[in-house]
């Protein structure tokens, strides 16, 4: 049975229990080091069916760059990545390591949560500089809003609409992703229309720094990715730029709509629709299945899960 909560409900029971008291819950019996995390996410009761049902799916990654560069596109984000990654050459690492958190969130044990949280916890410790921090609670904010969103449209192209009941219970799960982390639940927006005000507010504030141009360049035109990868990113950055919004496509250098890249827009979703559904669960949920696979050898093994990409200092 799926643990139905959002920003309001955590938020009554976080605001009855004073800040010492707090941080020792979160801190010493859960073990997780963030005052504004809630021990909902570790019961055993909590299980995000909503939010499984959209990560589920490996077509989930054809909307990874879209989220990372609307996460960039903050200049406060833009900086920690481009600064403090080598994103030209772990681009994979990178997407290793966000997708594992994302899966283990929607799918992990109580133990596996709380391994990967602190790792991700020590890894932004170490993100920070003039304007910057990985800890940045807005910035945090900003990010999982960024994959609730291209998530859940993504779901909608593909698969057609969404009922009410199961966006709100989706919309609901995914605050997970927030408020594991530094985020406090009162910052997740009550409701879908909340936070698509708050979404759209922070779509006009977005700006096209340098450090974001870099990252969609290490994106978008890696020489070092495989050549299967390779042969399929012209498709990719159509995609992208047809599902980036207007006022952040011509900043990041893409060129004005022609009638070409439509088509081949058009081509290319109508192909994904056509097929992607009806291919066996095998197939669709392979991404996810070897990604917690990943996971759990690495942690057997008291390895490195989180926090390999980053530069050395």
């Amino acid at each position: 049975m799926a643990c139905h909560f959002n920003g309001a409900q955590l938020g009554k029971r976080t605001e009855s229990i004073g800040d010492s008291e707090k941080s020792a819950s979160s801190k010493h019996e859960y073990g997780i080091d963030t005052p504004n995390f809630h021990p909902t996410f570790l019961t055993p009761e909590f299980n995000p069916e909503g939010m499984q049902k959209i990560v589920q799916e490996g077509i989930l990654l054809a909307g990874g760059a879209v989220a990372i560069l609307l996460q960039v596109a903050s200049p406060g984000v833009g900086a920690g990545v481009n600064r403090n990654s080598n994103f030209a050459y772990r681009v994979e690492d990178r997407l290793r390591t966000t997708m594992t958190f994302v899966y283990c969130m929607a799918y992990g044990t109580p133990e596996e949560k709380k391994a990967i949280i602190n790792m991700v916890h020590s890894v932004h410790a170490e993100v920070r500089g003039d304007g910057y921090s990985a800890d940045d609670q807005e910035l945090q904010m900003w990010v999982a809003a960024t994959l609730y969103a291209t998530g859940t449209d993504l779901h909608e192209k593909i698969f057609g609409k969404l009922d009410e009941a199961f966006l709100e219970q989706t919309y609901t799960d995914y605050s997970v992703l927030a408020c594991s982390l530094r985020v406090p639940p009162t910052m997740w927006p009550k409701t879908r229309a909340e936070f698509w005000s708050y979404w759209n507010d922070m779509i006009g504030k977005l700006r096209v720094t340098e450090d974001a141009v870099n990252v969609k360049n290490d994106l978008l035109y890696n020489k070092h990715y495989p050549l299967w990868v390779r042969v399929n990113m012209p498709l990719l950055r159509v995609i992208t730029a047809e599902w980036l919004p207007p006022s952040l496509r011509e900043p990041y250098g893409f060129k004005r709509e022609s009638r070409g890249r439509r088509l081949l827009y058009d081509a290319g979703v109508a192909v994904i629709r056509s097929t992607y559904p009806f291919l066996p669960e095998a197939v669709r949920f392979f991404p996810m299945k070897y990604y917690m696979k990943d996971m759990r050898r690495r942690l057997a093994k008291g390895g490195h899960v989180i926090g390999t990409g980053h530069k050395m200092q």
